[in-house]
């Protein structure tokens, strides 16, 4: 066969018998706000990947108030991608604006405001292992994970009519 004819071939062999299927999110920023699990008063997340067998989740993060939403800190890496409005971190100077990426770096420790005139933040994140919430003086006030993120939708998802086993297409 000649490199024209195979090039839009799809690959011929099978896939590994064990490899997991993949996620495929048509509208990710869903109107349909029962897919947007609340996480706190006018904060809500929408899981898009909860790989418990690496510890990470990816979600949206919407926002639809001005403030400070959390302070917290990160012992493995954040990746974060602004589709929405903007927000920064008390303890930087720069502004996360939409079009934006951010890369936080193991460690790191910050505090997450949303400025008045923004009336709506839509951020992509992937939050490798857990967030702490912490105090001024780095005392944990809490913590989320993979875990908790799963519990939470499950327990949303049945309370919108959805049925708690709605998220176990995000769980991997």
């Amino acid at each position: 066969m000649k490199d024209e004819d195979t090039a839009r071939m799809p690959y011929q062999l099978p896939f590994p018998k064990d490899a997991q299927e993949e996620i495929v999110i048509p509208n990710a920023v869903s109107e349909d706000e029962r897919l947007w699990v609340p996480q706190a008063e006018n904060v809500w997340f929408r899981p898009l990947c909860l790989n418990r067998s690496q510890g990470y989740w990816m979600n949206l993060l919407k926002v639809r108030k001005a403030g400070v939403l959390s302070r917290h800190r990160h012992p493995q890496p954040v990746h974060g991608f602004v589709l929405k409005g903007r927000w920064h971190y008390l303890e930087h100077d720069w502004v996360a604006e939409e079009g934006g990426y951010v890369y936080e770096p193991p460690g790191e420790t910050h505090t997450l405001v949303v400025p008045d005139d923004v009336e709506e933040m839509i951020t992509y994140f992937q939050v490798n292992g857990v967030m702490c919430y912490v105090d001024p003086w780095g005392e944990v006030q809490g913590y989320e994970d993979v875990f908790t993120k799963i519990d939470l939708c499950r327990k949303h998802f049945q309370e919108v009519g959805l049925g708690e086993d709605y998220v176990d297409q995000f769980i991997r």
